[in-house]
């Protein structure tokens, strides 16, 4: 059966890129070794993933112009990934506290209570809540 293990994020930098994952959101640094591009440079292969989850983020760097342009812009300025957490309220209250921007004030929907946040690259999440009805939300 397929399975989704990473996708690929283009970060500037790689040692800020692990922190805001690591420290701020709270992911886990799965791998980070030493690999080599296609052509024969040195580069790393980084992947963070929150802690139980299946799918990783390779954290690419940019490598040339036109992949540092696309770094905070790969989803043209749409929300490109959503992080459902279990408690919305404590999450979005920790992630404010360290710093993380908010371009949208908490909001329920349907789907669960959701707040649009920029990764350190200007990349826009969805924080998102437990789903309306679950037995999570309270």
């Amino acid at each position: 059966m397929p399975n989704l293990e990473l996708v690929a994020l283009i970060v500037r930098d790689y040692e800020p890129a692990i922190d805001f994952f690591v420290r701020v959101l709270g992911f886990e640094l799965i791998e980070d070794v030493p690999s080599l591009t296609n052509d024969g440079r040195p580069k790393r292969w980084v992947v963070v993933r929150p802690a139980g989850a299946a799918t990783g983020i390779l954290l690419a760097r940019a490598d040339g112009d036109r992949q540092v342009a696309a770094a905070g812009e790969q989803f043209a300025g749409r929300v490109g990934f959503f992080l459902r957490v279990e408690d919305f309220g404590a999450s979005f209250a920790r992630l404010t506290a360290a710093g993380v921007e908010f371009v949208s004030p908490p909001r329920s929907e349907p789907y669960g209570d959701v707040a649009v946040f920029r990764d350190l690259e200007g990349n826009r999440w969805d924080l998102l809540g437990p789903r309306v009805g679950s037995a999570e939300r309270g």
